[in-house]
């Protein structure tokens, strides 16, 4: 009898700014102009550097969608010597690139022509579907439109690019909903073959938001979407879910394949009041599951060459960096 196989990716994550055109009534990573703007390059490469010293393979960039809408943030990107933010993270790419490790960039909504620029310099990308439903919490926030979020994803699939998606759960959404979201990732990936992993996240309520006084999502909700997203995804697509957030140690068993980026130098800046478990005690949460480390980039993608011919020498150096280390 095969034992099962719970993967995970050694990650640093790099929030180039937390400035963001939407406004979601459950997020604390958003910040106005004059308090979150742009994570500095040289503090971008310090966390790069000391990432590779520690052995992770994934670099995480991440920022809040369209910042140059907002008013007094392109003063702060024309400091750097930057117009777009895109392109700042397109140079720091091409950094993480020379230091020895694989940029995944998470940038919220982007173009085609936007995604096809940044597919030269990622192993993969990804966005957040969230959910298919109109939910009161994305009220103020133009690019959590269901419609455009299933577009972007569409694009990506038409670049062939390897894409992370998720769905949150307890924003108020409800059971079919849930239901319906994973349907139309499956049927993405089912014509265009792109998703990697789709996470089940659960919404935790934080402190000055508007859903501070909701209730989280419970073991029994995620437990039950968990098992409906091992249902309804293909097999060869992941079913991920967020060791920091979830109770790992139960829903395991419900159909779980991944644990998500999980960092041994920084937090998760998204939600920062729940630290990363640490990597060795990774393994007493998958119980009798084996744990394997991944590339941010799926073996399968790998074989099919879906990756810009510029990273292929560090792809495999770093594939055959993580097989030495589970030996």
């Amino acid at each position: 009898m095969h034992r099962r196989v719970i993967t995970f990716s050694r990650n640093v994550f790099l929030p180039l700014t937390t400035v963001c055109t939407n406004v979601c009534s459950y997020c604390t990573f958003r910040r106005p102009v004059e308090e979150g703007c742009v994570m500095p390059p040289e503090d971008v490469h310090r966390t790069i550097d000391e990432g590779v010293a520690l052995g992770c393979t994934e670099a995480l960039f991440t920022f809040g969608e369209r910042p140059g809408e907002v008013p007094g943030f392109s003063d702060h990107l024309a400091a750097l010597g930057y117009t777009d933010i895109l392109d700042y993270c397109y140079d720091l790419c091409g950094y993480a690139i020379g230091a020895g490790i694989l940029p995944h960039t998470n940038a919220g909504i982007l173009t085609y022509e936007e995604l096809e620029r940044l597919r030269e310099v990622n192993a993969s990308m990804g966005l957040m579907l969230e959910t298919t439903a109109e939910v009161p919490a994305h009220r103020n926030s133009p690019g959590k439109d269901p419609a455009v979020r299933i577009a972007m994803i569409e694009d990506a699939g038409r670049l062939h690019i390897p894409f992370t998606t998720g769905i949150l759960i307890g924003i108020g959404e409800g059971p079919r909903d849930r239901l319906e979201s994973l349907e139309v990732i499956a049927d993405l990936h089912r014509r265009y073959g792109h998703i990697q992993e789709v996470i089940v996240q659960n919404f935790c309520p934080k402190e000055g938001t508007e859903m501070a006084g909701f209730a989280p999502a419970s073991t029994a909700e995620m437990a039950e979407t968990i098992r409906a997203a091992r249902e309804i995804l293909p097999p060869e697509v992941a079913v991920q879910i967020p060791p920091n957030l979830a109770d790992a140690r139960r829903l395991i068993r419900c159909g779980v394949d991944d644990l998500g980026g999980v960092s041994p130098l920084t937090i998760d800046y998204v939600n920062p009041e729940h630290p990363w478990p640490q990597i060795d005690a990774l393994k007493s949460l998958v119980g009798d599951a084996t744990l394997r480390e991944r590339l941010c980039i799926y073996p399968r993608f790998i074989e099919r060459g879906w990756y810009p011919a510029s990273l292929a020498t560090l792809i495999h150096t770093l594939q055959k960096q993580i097989e030495e280390r589970s030996l």
